[in-house]
């Protein structure tokens, strides 16, 4: 009997140590056919590699599953890098999964990133070249297969948006050898046909279903094409050169559909709010042009000549009235003044003294007699009374002692 006896804990340990201390084993990529395979509840996946010599368990922790980018499923060639150790309660190692990759997409990826580099550094990717995808196509033509499920949902697509669009298919090969010749054909075909706008694409698959799109002769026969080009190849997650050339590009086929074809119930809607909004304003603007024209019109009634003339003749009756109303105050206080007048001239006529008793003396010669020293005695005068004029001789002239007073 030996003389050192371990636990099977301490084993297990051990040789979990030794894997530990393996920088092999730490880094380590193994190729194989998935088996056994087990999405558990907890988010982790349970699965077997087997080739034709053997099997080895492996574990991709919930942590891990962004090194993952496809659905894993039995029957996959996968290739598993990660690291290997020792599970201690069954004493047994396993592969524990940091990234799982589909067999062979290791070097598809690689040539993909170069060939986009090389691409890229050509200009087939510069933004400047991209054309505008129309609003309202009348032709939409589709570059795809004939018989997959992308060609039916942009059928379905299409037809439910708008049904008036004229779809033209081109039946391409988009799989296997000589797929990305027939795609480039198609396109060009197309081209000919003057379409308004082209759909290139196919359903999900993987990278190696999807190669045919990132040939460059489809590269070059969408940057060389003069329609402008929607790319839908795969799902959302598929990125294939042709979309980077393309002049657009949609996550599915059925979202290049929506793309490419304008929903005519949308543009009846839209075109019936702007039918409204355009009869609101005509209706606004007609309002404030009528209400403008009133006060316009208002405006030319107090212009208007006639409107004037009127003003101008009321104003002048007002001054007439008024010129009317000052002569007449004029005339009778010019009357009033006259009567003054009148009466003091009759108050001061030589007649008013004369028919108070008074009398005018005058020479012959119509000379005034202001004095007796004017006369002479045997003199001839003429005396005026209030009825006639008296001729007498003076006789003799008496000098008044007192003078009158003036």
């Amino acid at each position: 009997m030996a003389d050192n006896i371990y636990t099977v804990k301490q084993v297990n340990s051990y040789i979990k140590h030794l894997f530990t201390g393996d920088y092999l084993l730490k880094r380590i990529s193994v190729k194989g056919e998935v088996s056994n395979c087990k999405y558990h509840s907890s988010g982790h996946i349970y699965f077997s590699l087997k080739d034709e010599s053997g099997t080895i368990a492996c574990v991709m922790f919930a942590g891990k599953r962004g090194g993952l980018s496809f659905h894993m499923k039995e029957g996959d060639q996968v290739v598993v890098s990660g690291e290997i150790s020792v599970y201690e309660r069954d004493g047994r190692y396993q592969l524990y999964a940091g990234r799982i990759e589909e067999a062979g997409k290791g070097q598809l990826y690689e040539q993909f990133l170069r060939r986009k580099r090389e691409l890229e550094e050509m200009g087939m990717f510069d933004p400047g070249y991209k054309k505008p995808i129309p609003v309202y196509a009348r032709t939409v033509g589709i570059v795809t297969a004939a018989t997959g499920a992308a060609v039916h949902d942009i059928i379905n697509v299409a037809g439910r948006r708008n049904p008036f669009v004229q779809l033209i298919l081109y039946p391409a090969k988009v799989q296997g050898e000589g797929a990305a010749q027939s795609v480039a054909d198609g396109i060009k075909a197309l081209e000919k046909q003057q379409v308004d706008v082209m759909i290139v694409g196919r359903g999900g698959g993987s990278i190696e279903d999807l190669w045919a799109f990132n040939e460059e002769i489809v590269a070059r026969a969408i940057f060389e094409c003069t329609v402008p080009v929607i790319s839908a190849v795969g799902h959302e997650t598929d990125v294939t050169i042709a979309d980077f050339v393309a002049d657009m590009r949609a996550p599915t086929p059925s979202a290049a559909a929506e793309l490419a074809v304008w929903d005519a119930d949308q543009t009846r809607m839209r075109l019936e709010e702007y039918r409204l909004r355009f009869r609101r304003t005509m209706e606004q603007k007609t309002d404030r042009l009528r209400l403008r024209l009133r006060e316009i019109r208002t405006r030319l009634t107090y212009l208007h000549p006639r409107y004037k003339l009127q003003e101008k003749q009321q104003r002048l009756t007002e001054l007439e009235d008024r010129l009317k109303g000052r002569m007449q105050q004029s005339l009778l206080r010019d009357r009033h003044r006259m009567e003054l007048y009148i009466e003091t001239f009759r108050n001061l006529s030589p007649l008013t003294k004369l028919m108070g008793g008074y009398a005018y003396v005058e020479k012959e010669r119509h000379q005034r007699v202001k004095s007796i020293r004017e006369i002479a005695p045997g003199e001839a005068l003429l005396i005026h009374v209030t009825d006639g004029v008296i001729r007498a001789r003076a006789e003799e002239a008496e000098e008044r002692t007192q003078p009158y007073e003036r």
